[in-house]
C-alpha cells in the first residue's frame, strides 16, 4: 500500500472514531483525496505549496460548493498529518478558500474539564480502587496536562516517565524529539499506574495484541464524558490537546512557547490560536479599561 493509501485510510479511521463520521461522509473524502493522489502522482501526503497549488486547475469547471469541500478535505487532511507528526508543516494555504472562514479548533471549558477530572478523583477516593480509574487518571493527566497526541500517548512505553525527571522526550514521526513536560500530579498518576502494569510489559498503555489503540483510546475518553456529563460530542484526545493549549494560552503563555509544547514545526500551524488570544484581549480591553466602565449612552 504506498504512503497515500495508507495515511488516507488511517486519516478515515480517525474520522470515524473522532467524528462519528457517516458513510455518506467518509465516501466524499476518500473520493476527494484519491482523487488528489492521482494528480499528485502519488505523493499527496508529501506536496508541498507549489504542488498543492497547481490542484484548483483541475477544479476550474467545478462549482463553488463543490471546491470549497474539496479544499476542506484536504486542509483537514494535512491537519492530521501535521498533527500526528507525519510531516512538519501544513501546505494547505495554497488552497482556494471560496466563502470560508477557517474555524477556531474545538475546545473544553474549564468548567468541563473540572467536570472530567472530579469524577476521577472521586473513583481514586473509593476503596478498593478499580484498575480501570487509575489508568483514565493517568491518560487524561497526559492528555490535558502535557498536551499529548493521541499516537504518542499510546505509544508510550513503561520506562517513558521515570523518578523525577520533570520532563520525558517523545519521538515523532521522522525520529525528530520532542521534550514534553510533566507536571507533579501527572509524574504521581502515571506512577500509579505503572504499578499495576506487569513488569514484563513494554508499554505503559497495554492490551491483548501490544498498546491500546486509538480507536479504543477514544472510547474510554466518550464513556468517561458521558459518566461526568460532559457532552461526548464535545470530547476527543485531540480536543483535551487542544484544550491544553487554548487554557495555556489564556493564561499568558506566548505562541513560541506553545509551539514548542505542542511539537509544531511551523509556527503557523500554532497561530490559529492567536484567534483565541485575541479574544481574550479584547475581553480585557472592554473589562478593564476606564472607558469600559462608562456609561457614554447618559
Amino acid at each position: 500500500m504506498s504512503d497515500d493509501a495508507s495515511l488516507i485510510e488511517r486519516f478515515l479511521e480517525m474520522l470515524v472514531a473522532e467524528a462519528s463520521a457517516s458513510q455518506h461522509t467518509l465516501s466524499a473524502y476518500r473520493t476527494d483525496l484519491e482523487q488528489a493522489s492521482v494528480i499528485t502522482d502519488g505523493q499527496l501526503s508529501k506536496a508541498d505549496r507549489q504542488m498543492i497549488g497547481k490542484l484548483p486547475t483541475h477544479w476550474r469547471m467545478l462549482q463553488n460548493s463543490t471546491v470549497a469541500r474539496k479544499s476542506s478535505s484536504l486542509r483537514r487532511f494535512f491537519g492530521f498529518l501535521v498533527e500526528e507528526g507525519f510531516r512538519g508543516n501544513d501546505p494547505s494555504d495554497a488552497l482556494p478558500r471560496p466563502g470560508l472562514v477557517r474555524s477556531l479548533p474545538k475546545t473544553l471549558s474549564h468548567e468541563e474539564i473540572a467536570l472530567l477530572f472530579q469524577l476521577i478523583a472521586e473513583g481514586l477516593a473509593r476503596k478498593p480502587i478499580k484498575p480501570s480509574i487509575v489508568r483514565l487518571s493517568a491518560i487524561l493527566e497526559l492528555l490535558y496536562g502535557s498536551g499529548l497526541r493521541a499516537s504518542e500517548l499510546v505509544g508510550l512505553q513503561r520506562t517513558s516517565i521515570t523518578g523525577d525527571r520533570p520532563y520525558m522526550i517523545i519521538k515523532g514521526k521522522g525520529e525528530k524529539e520532542r521534550m514534553v513536560p510533566i507536571s507533579e500530579q501527572a509524574r504521581i498518576a502515571v506512577r500509579r499506574w505503572a504499578e499495576l502494569v506487569e513488569s514484563k510489559e513494554k508499554w505503559l498503555f497495554p492490551s491483548r495484541t501490544g498498546h491500546i489503540s486509538r480507536v479504543r483510546l477514544f472510547q474510554i475518553i466518550k464513556e468517561h464524558a458521558v459518566k461526568a456529563g460532559v457532552n461526548p460530542g464535545k470530547i476527543s484526545p485531540h480536543i483535551l490537546r487542544h484544550a491544553f493549549a487554548t487554557h495555556l494560552l489564556e493564561g499568558g503563555a506566548d505562541l513560541r512557547a506553545l509551539q514548542t509544547l505542542l511539537g509544531h514545526s511551523d509556527i503557523s500551524t500554532t497561530q490559529i490560536y492567536t484567534h483565541i488570544d485575541s479574544a481574550r484581549l479584547v475581553e480585557l480591553v472592554n473589562n478593564r479599561h476606564p472607558l469600559g466602565q462608562l456609561d457614554l449612552a447618559r
